[in-house]
């Protein structure tokens, strides 16, 4: 039997809610590994901190040597080892949301993002898994040499390169694109105004000369439909030992569109855990992250009347998320002399590749947690976007040579 459709919910709860839903990975599982922090032998502005991966060998024999068990810790789930070229938080935004659209009779779907965008990239990837077909609009023009995410879209999805005039009006771009891959007998719908319907496929009313019903899914994917996949990687942590439903946890992550940040902090307060949730603001204001949030948690209202009972408890009225500055505030595309540096060091000494761009904000905060606040468990979650260190490469390339190196 097909599972209740996610978003025709009515009054249950998160937790009957995320049970009755369709989801596009198999498991919400994911690795946490426990990272070590003492001070680096030779610092530097940017290298301050000697890291070690401490997993393999707690696991072992719980981490061999008093010197290991008095160290700084923090752990970080590893979200980016998802799948091999989509992963991080653009797989759980869609880890509901593929499936849905699948449900109702979606066969293709339009969206957008940078040239080197994993969220254009997952789309593509996830929707050719699905038998949905993708269609990405890219800013800006065609590489000379597609490298990274820009050569995952192009592989898995059909690629078109907007200027950045039209670019700048995305609704309509997406719009207009939407409305000629449908055609003359298509449909076209927005993804954010699936919320409350009955979303099963009624198979007499699909088309048997194959029109096609495009969704339009905007940028970053940061609708109520992405909080579910994120909401279900809070209740998978809650029930592993290493946390447990009464510990004190402070979780870190990067914000893009800050969509994640939300559905962390709904997961947790639904859910009745004592977890803090801290978002590195890296693409817009305060004040836009503000908007967004509330945003977000009026739609999950709709979706499922319990969340304004769990926050008018735990007293959560005008924010669930603590928004904060990168320690180093920057514009967004844009990488300051030290952090490639710094994420190479990282990966030398853990074997977890971050990027300057994004985890490498969230890492430097959890780093900063473990060292201050002794009560709560810091936990950074690793939102993948690794192969954009391909674009980058291009864009800085002498930070990407041996020279220097010891």
């Amino acid at each position: 039997m097909r599972p209740t459709p996610a978003l025709a919910a009515g009054g249950r709860t998160v937790a009957n809610l995320l049970s009755a839903t369709e989801w596009m990975l198999p498991s919400p599982a994911t690795q946490v590994h426990t990272i070590s922090v003492a001070p680096s032998h030779a610092p530097t502005p940017r290298q301050e901190f000697a890291f070690s991966n401490l997993t393999t060998s707690l696991r072992n024999d719980a981490g061999k040597g008093s010197g290991e068990l008095g160290r700084l810790r923090f752990q970080v789930v590893r979200d980016d080892l998802l799948h091999p070229l989509s992963n991080g938080n653009k797989a759980r935004k869609l880890d509901a949301l593929l499936p849905l659209l699948h449900r109702r009779g979606a066969t293709d779907v339009v969206t957008c993002g940078g040239c080197q965008s994993a969220h254009a990239a997952a789309v593509a990837i996830h929707c050719a898994e699905w038998g949905i077909r993708p269609h990405i609009l890219l800013r800006g023009e065609q590489l000379d040499v597609p490298t990274g995410y820009n050569l995952i879209s192009l592989m898995f999805g059909n690629v078109t390169y907007a200027s950045r005039s039209v670019y700048a009006q995305r609704d309509e771009m997406l719009y207009e694109h939407a409305m000629k891959v449908a055609g003359t007998s298509g449909t076209v719908m927005w993804a954010d105004d699936i919320i409350g319907e009955d979303l099963v496929v009624d198979e007499d009313n699909v088309d048997g000369n194959s029109s096609r019903r495009v969704v339009i899914v905007k940028e970053g994917a940061g609708s109520v439909q992405a909080l579910l996949g994120v909401m279900r990687l809070v209740e998978y942590l809650s029930g592993l030992t290493l946390f447990g439903k009464d510990e004190k946890v402070h979780i870190v992550v990067d914000a893009g569109t800050g969509t994640t940040a939300v559905g962390l902090a709904l997961g947790a307060v639904c859910l009745g855990l004592h977890w803090r949730v801290t978002a590195v603001m890296l693409s817009d204001t305060l004040e836009r992250y503000k908007e967004r949030e509330k945003s977000l948690v009026s739609d999950v209202k709709r979706l499922c009347p319990e969340v304004y009972h769990s926050m008018v408890e735990y007293g959560t009225h005008n924010s669930l998320v603590q928004w904060v500055e990168r320690f180093s505030p920057r514009r967004f595309g844009n990488v300051l002399d030290g952090e490639i540096a710094l994420c190479r060091q990282i990966a030398q000494q853990t074997g977890i590749l971050l990027d300057p761009m994004y985890t490498l904000a969230a890492w430097e905060q959890a780093v900063d947690l473990c060292r201050g606040d002794s009560e709560a468990k810091a936990v950074m979650i690793h939102t993948g976007g690794t192969l954009g260190l391909f674009g980058l490469a291009q864009r800085y390339s002498l930070q990407f040579t041996t020279n220097g190196q010891s």
